[in-house]
C-alpha cells in the first residue's frame, strides 16, 4: 500500500505521535519508518487525497509536534511513496544529506514575513516627491488635451512604484538579516512588496522579533506587515 510521508527526523528523536491523526477522511494511524539514524513519519495514503482544510491542518499538526522536540525536515503536503521499503531506500540513499540538514536546523524555526503599503499613500508620495510625475499630473488636471500625458504618467508611476517596493523590501531584509541564519525570498503577490522567509535560531529569536516589531512601528500604520512563526522550516529543507 502507498504511504503518505509527513516528515523526516533523526532516529533518536523518538517522536510522540499520540493524539494526532493522519490525512484523509478516515485517517490511518501514524507510524515511523526508520533506516539507520533517520526516521520518516508516515501513514497509509488515502485514495483521492485533496488539499482540504482538515487534511492541511492534520499535516501541519504533525510538523508542529515534531518540531517541538527536535529538528525536522517537513515535507510539503501530498508527498507519497509506493511503500515502506521505498521510504527506507530513500533514507538510506540520502542519509548523509538528510543528517547534515537536520544538524543545521537544530534549534531553528522559520518565520514568514509579508509586507504591503497602502496604494493611495504610495501614489500620493510619488506625486509629491517626483517632480516629473507632479508636473504631468498638474497638466492633466489643468485640462491639457495632449493624449500622451495619461500614458506617460502611468508608465512613470508604475516605474516609481516598482523602484520603491524594491527599496522597501531591501531595507527590511537588511535590517533583519543580522538576526537570522538564512533567508528565502519569494515573488510578492497582490499588493505585497515583500514575501520572505527567515531561518532563525533560538539564540536570536527574541532579538529578531524585537527588531521586526521595532521596524514595523518605525515605518508606520500605512504599512501592513504579517509575520507568521515559529513554523516548521519548509523553506530551508
Amino acid at each position: 500500500m502507498a504511504v503518505y510521508v509527513y516528515s523526516i527526523t533523526a532516529a533518536p528523536h523518538s517522536p510522540d505521535l499520540g493524539g494526532l491523526t493522519g490525512v484523509g477522511e478516515a485517517p490511518a494511524e501514524l507510524r515511523t519508518v526508520c533506516a539507520g539514524p533517520l526516521c520518516a513519519v508516515v501513514s497509509d495514503a488515502p485514495e483521492g487525497l485533496r488539499p482540504k482544510r482538515r487534511d492541511l491542518v492534520a499535516h501541519q499538526a504533525v510538523q508542529e509536534r515534531l518540531m517541538g522536540t527536535g529538528p525536522v525536515l517537513p515535507l510539503r503536503f501530498g508527498f507519497t511513496a509506493p511503500d515502506d521499503d521505498a521510504v527506507r531506500a530513500v533514507l538510506t540513499e540520502r542519509r548523509e544529506e538528510y543528517t547534515q540538514r537536520l544538524t543545521a536546523l537544530e534549534g531553528c524555526a522559520e518565520y514568514h514575513l509579508k509586507g504591503a503599503v497602502e496604494e493611495e499613500v504610495l501614489l500620493r508620495r510619488i506625486l509629491q516627491e517626483t517632480p516629473e510625475a507632479r508636473q504631468l499630473n498638474d497638466e492633466i488636471r489643468a485640462g491639457s488635451t495632449r493624449p500622451d500625458l495619461p500614458l506617460a504618467l502611468g508608465e512613470l508611476v508604475a516605474h516609481e512604484v516598482l523602484a520603491r517596493h524594491q527599496a522597501l523590501a531591501s531595507g527590511v531584509v537588511e535590517a533583519l538579516r543580522p538576526h537570522t541564519r538564512q533567508e528565502r525570498i519569494s515573488e510578492p503577490t497582490g499588493d505585497d512588496f515583500l514575501n520572505i522567509s527567515f531561518l532563525v535560531d533560538d539564540e536570536h529569536r527574541q532579538v529578531f522579533l524585537a527588531a521586526e516589531k521595532g521596524l514595523t512601528h518605525e515605518l508606520g500604520q500605512e504599512f501592513d506587515f504579517r509575520l507568521h512563526g515559529p513554523l516548521p522550516p519548509y523553506s530551508f529543507v
